[in-house]
């Protein structure tokens, strides 16, 4: 297994402080995720983790030694990192992509040999896109495409995989099918994978553990049941939200209702009726 924690991290965009003073520790063999509001520095935490970009001062370890002086070929022996709307040049096969996974352990200028394509051909049937090998990405859906995305990650070979936003501009059904293969990978490899995930409920459900971020500090750490929970809701994403438990699945789902801001000023609603004056509740969009 391998390890991975921040030590005293400061991240930087020119002048701007984005993070300062981060000290987190991702569990292994777990699923961690990565919330809080747009502009909180999830992402940018995420990018510094995985050796993407270069922190102002502290570290990122991975198995004790700062990531940033190691080489990219080590690293990516060890760590997978899938962007946030990756792309691909046209006409490109999902077996083709998948293949370029295999370059960290590819020496001089050969091509692949029986093991890569061996490990090539599990990746795309772990992520159920066999039939799909020969086809060119363009002509995927939404959630094929992204399933051929993690399959190539998956073909590095990695104990760690970095998903940022693995579900953005999908459709619920689509979202569903990468987070329960995500699931499944975790569950089948004891992978240890890392995301930035926009939908609180689909962070509880799917993470063991949860990191909320609130300017660029780790303001909870723990499982869903310790992370959402009202007094975070209000501080991470200034929300009131009902807690309420899944029935199925047992974990805390958020029923996001007012403004924390509105409802802490006492603002009120008139009705169409005279009568006295009284908040309604009301569904917004807390991230």
């Amino acid at each position: 297994m391998v390890s991975l924690k921040t030590s005293h991290l400061d991240i930087a965009y020119e002048d701007r402080l984005i993070v300062e003073d981060l000290n987190i520790s991702i569990p292994e063999g777990k699923i961690t995720a990565l919330v809080g509001a747009n502009g909180s520095g999830k992402s940018t935490v995420l990018k510094t983790m995985a050796r993407i970009l270069q922190p102002q001062s502290g570290s990122v370890l991975l198995n004790g030694k700062s990531i940033h002086k190691q080489s990219t070929r080590e690293v990516a022996k060890q760590l997978a990192i899938l962007p946030q709307n990756p792309t691909a040049p046209e006409g490109l096969t999902v077996y083709e992509l998948v293949s370029y996974g295999r370059f960290p352990h590819q020496k001089g200028f050969g091509g692949l040999k029986s093991q890569d394509r061996n490990i090539v051909d599990w990746a795309i049937e772990a992520t159920r896109m066999g039939e799909f090998s020969d086809r060119a990405l363009e002509q995927l859906s939404g959630g094929q495409r992204q399933r051929a995305w993690i399959a190539m990650a998956l073909a590095q070979e990695t104990d760690i995989l970095f998903l940022d936003e693995p579900t953005t501009f999908l459709d619920m059904a689509h979202q569903l099918e990468v987070l329960q293969l995500l699931e499944e990978l975790n569950a089948t490899s004891n992978r240890t994978i890392v995301m930035v995930v926009h939908d609180l409920n689909h962070a509880a459900r799917y993470a063991h553990y949860m990191i909320a971020i609130k300017q660029g500090q780790a303001v909870a750490t723990g499982t869903p049941e310790e992370v959402v929970t009202s007094p975070v809701l209000r501080d991470v994403f200034g929300i009131e939200a009902d807690i309420v438990t899944d029935p199925r699945s047992g974990v805390p789902l958020c029923l996001p209702y007012e403004l924390y801001r509105a409802a802490s000023e006492g603002k009120v609603r008139k009705g169409k009726n005279d009568g006295p004056e009284e908040a309604s509740p009301k569904v917004v969009s807390f991230l």
